[in-house]
């Protein structure tokens, strides 16, 4: 039911993917292609997924956020980041779609006797 609004987005949504290991990034969706689909004047589309390695930790029921999911795994780019990060991605009742990627940074491990030599 969503699937081609995703679509229509997913080059964005790839970019915004990217970039947000630098910050959240937030795009704002264009109402009336939520309501084309949908009886109602202000399609209920709000969501929250979370997905780590390319897999569900969280997701909502809601037909919108399934879509995306679906949209998502189906083309290879976005399938290779969702693959090596991990993200949260939601979108709140003003139809503004937010992506996180919530990758834990990786420290550097250093062990306590070197520079203890000889002491």
């Amino acid at each position: 039911m969503y699937t081609h609004i995703w679509n229509k987005y997913l080059p964005v949504i790839r970019i915004l993917l990217k970039k947000s290991a630098a910050g959240e990034q937030k795009m704002g969706l264009n109402r009336i292609d939520f309501e084309k689909g949908n009886k109602t004047r202000k399609p209920a589309c709000s969501f929250n997924i979370e997905l780590v390695k390319g897999r569900f930790t969280t997701i909502s029921q809601s037909v919108p956020a399934k879509d995306l999911v679906s949209v998502l795994l189906d083309d290879e780019v976005s399938k290779t980041l969702l693959r090596q990060n991990h993200y949260t991605i939601s979108l709140n009742s003003d139809l503004q779609l937010s992506i996180t990627n919530t990758t834990p940074a990786v420290e550097a491990v250093t062990s306590d006797n070197e520079g203890h030599k000889g002491e």
